[in-house]
């Protein structure tokens, strides 16, 4: 395989015109430049240098030199471009749990921006286990999760509550409504924070039954079809056949926190970054 090794030992001897020079240039003693020459002379099929008496360019070698000199400045502008792309742009990759709400995903993913620091940002939303195993893995910076939820020695803002709504069946009673089931998600992605909603739930003496829906919009076209009542912090979810009212008896907030790992490489920047994604929940929510 054409190596930039290969490139440099063509390009150093043939304007060096001394295999020692050479050798010392590109920082290798004289036989492992000589092993390389005679691999890319090889590689290439065709003989580059005469070697008696002196070291002097083939017609073939003449030819490929100006190649050579292009392929190595294209490499030298690639690493510098790639330097420089760097230095600008930090990347954030940044998780945010289902529940989040869509109208505060926006926000969250503008914060850097809006903090006038340079960055791109990728966004993944998966379930709270999901993001924490991610982060605890390298793969996510920081992650929007739900709480409570365990963090095995991560690092985790401040809790920041959001108000939540009860969708229900349009006509119904609320007696009625007690009777449906309640659209959940799976106890898998939270169940710390799962089983705090169902105990808070049933703190009212209710017989809490479940069923369990992939997202919000699949609990509520049970809503909408009278089959279930959801809870959700999404100001803005509702439809056609379907009742909201704040969900204050009981109090059924969404908590919300960002996690991050502080032990990794660049930890600084990412808690920094962290402190605005925990701003913006906080000017958001109620906490």
């Amino acid at each position: 395989m054409l190596t930039e090794r290969h490139l440099e030992i063509f390009v150093a001897l043939a304007e060096e015109e001394h295999f020692g020079a050479a050798a010392q240039r590109v920082g290798i003693t004289q036989p492992p430049l000589s092993q390389g020459l005679r691999r890319l002379e090889a590689l290439l099929g065709v003989r580059l240098f005469d070697r008696t008496p002196e070291v002097t360019l083939t017609e073939e070698g003449a030819l490929l030199l100006p190649h050579a000199r292009a392929a190595l400045a294209s490499l030298t502008e690639l690493r510098a471009a790639g330097a420089r792309e760097q230095a600008g742009h930090r990347r954030i990759r940044l998780g945010l749990a289902p529940e989040v709400p869509r109208w505060l995903v926006a926000d969250l993913a503008a914060t850097p921006a809006r903090a006038g620091v340079e960055s791109r940002i990728g966004v993944e939303t998966a379930p709270t286990a999901t993001l924490l195993s991610q982060i605890a893995g390298g793969r996510l910076d920081l992650a929007v999760t739900v709480h409570p939820t365990v963090l095995d020695g991560l690092s985790a803002g401040q809790i920041v509550l959001f108000p939540t709504w009860i969708l229900s069946p349009a006509g119904d009673s609320r007696a009625a409504s007690r009777r449906l089931p309640v659209a959940v998600r799976p106890r898998s992605e939270a169940p710390a924070a799962y089983d705090l909603f169902i105990d808070t739930l049933a703190s009212r003496g209710r017989r809490v039954e479940t069923v369990v829906v992939p997202d919000e919009r699949a609990g509520l076209a049970l809503v909408a079809a009278g089959q279930a009542v959801l809870v959700t912090a999404d100001r803005t979810l509702t439809g056609a056949g379907v009742e909201r009212r704040e969900a204050t008896d009981p109090a059924l907030p969404l908590r919300l926190r960002v996690v991050w790992d502080g032990q990794r490489p660049g930890a600084r920047e990412t808690e920094d970054t962290a402190r605005l994604l925990t701003d913006t929940l906080t000017r958001e929510g109620v906490a």
